[in-house]
């Protein structure tokens, strides 16, 4: 794994560290959590105190702290407080929906100081990527910290000392995470603090074309099949019904991501490479069915492999991520690969379909967006 690539020579770091603080937007007024908000768990879980951010410790896990924007490539910068024993970690490029540190990224912030750094250590990404150096100041202090992301290359420095170097991309573990989303922070119930937080945003790189969002049509979508009933509400397409919707674009090599919620046992499934046709003609179907037991659960491909069942909920919404190159196609759930696949024979363009399976068992959709690659 080349995931010490880009490694920064001693010479160009003095320079860059020392660049000035221009163009720099502060997170945080000192005061109040305006611009946050707390995730998953009581309004209590995030206070302010002195002048900083602090972790209350009854708030328990899943609990955290999250930004009011969302954000791709960036500068962020700040301090953190470590006295005894303290488990965190700074989140970013987490979705709206998912599993912060497995759809995102994590910064662990932790007081222990290992000799040897492991993928758990602070300072790493956690659990995947292990810092170069454990650097942390852990009686009664603060720390800086600076996380410079420009994809695929990340930077962190905690004490203006470098503690990773990465090309992401060539981490398996992180290159289909997400590359743009909120910051946060976690709570794991210790009384860590923050303060002196501060971003400037780089230049965009990702190029995405948004099939349904927060704009409620269908112009991008005809029916393909039967009579399904897709109804755009708002920011979210509901579908029920019987039949099939398929883009009026053809896509060949993509990235497509969409968040999901369903009711329980639902039946339903979204299709690529097609004819336009849904089932009747040529097709690939990505199984949308949260019975674990199932043939075919959630995230198979239909007729060809079955997935790993993922970790998901009714009535919840969960992302939804599909890579589809050549003859590979990888689904990801919730932060998960759930099904790799080499295998297949059509490797032309064709139309993305959504699928309602059976009157009652609904499904929803939203921020359906796709890629070509």
């Amino acid at each position: 794994m080349n995931r010490r690539a880009f490694l920064a020579t001693s010479a160009a770091l003095p320079l860059l560290q020392a660049q000035p603080e221009d163009g720099f937007v502060s997170l945080f007024d000192g005061k109040s959590l305006r611009g946050w908000t707390i995730q998953e768990g009581p309004e209590t879980a995030f206070y302010v105190r002195d002048g900083a951010i602090v972790v209350h410790e009854g708030s328990g896990f899943p609990t955290w702290l999250r930004s009011e924007r969302q954000y791709e490539n960036f500068d962020f910068r700040g301090e953190f407080f470590i006295k005894g024993w303290m488990d965190s970690g700074i989140y970013f490029h987490v979705p709206e929906h998912g599993r912060p540190m497995w759809c995102g990224m994590q910064l662990h912030l932790f007081q222990q100081i290992d000799e040897k750094p492991m993928p758990q250590s602070m300072g790493a990404i956690m659990p995947v990527v292990a810092p170069l150096k454990v650097n942390v100041k852990n009686k009664g202090e603060w720390n800086s910290f600076r996380i410079l992301m420009e994809w695929p290359r990340l930077r962190i420095w905690t004490n203006d000392e470098l503690i990773q170097d990465l090309d992401v991309e060539s981490v398996p573990e992180l290159r289909h995470r997400y590359r743009r989303g909120y910051l946060g922070f976690e709570s794991l119930s210790y009384p860590i603090r923050f303060r002196n937080l501060r971003i400037r945003e780089l230049p965009a790189k990702e190029q995405w074309t948004t099939l349904y969002g927060e704009e409620p049509d269908l112009d991008k979508w005809f029916v393909s099949e039967g009579k399904p009933n897709f109804q755009p509400i708002g920011e979210v397409l509901r579908g029920d019904g019987t039949g099939h919707i398929a883009t009026k674009e053809k896509y060949r090599d993509f990235e497509l991501h969409m968040y999901v919620r369903h009711s329980q046992h639902h039946n339903g499934g979204v299709l690529f490479r097609t004819s336009g046709e849904g089932l009747k003609g040529r097709h690939y179907e990505i199984q949308l069915h949260d019975v674990e037991g199932a043939h075919y659960p959630t995230g198979s491909l239909y007729y060809f492999k079955r997935a790993v069942y993922p970790r998901i909920e009714a009535g919840k919404w969960w992302p939804l991520q599909m890579v589809v190159q050549g003859p590979n196609l990888l689904v990801r759930i919730n932060g998960e690969n759930v099904l790799e696949y080499d295998q297949l024979d059509y490797t032309g363009d064709g139309s993305i379909e959504l699928q309602a399976h059976q009157l009652g068992k609904w499904e929803e959709f939203k921020d359906i967006r796709v890629k070509r690659i």
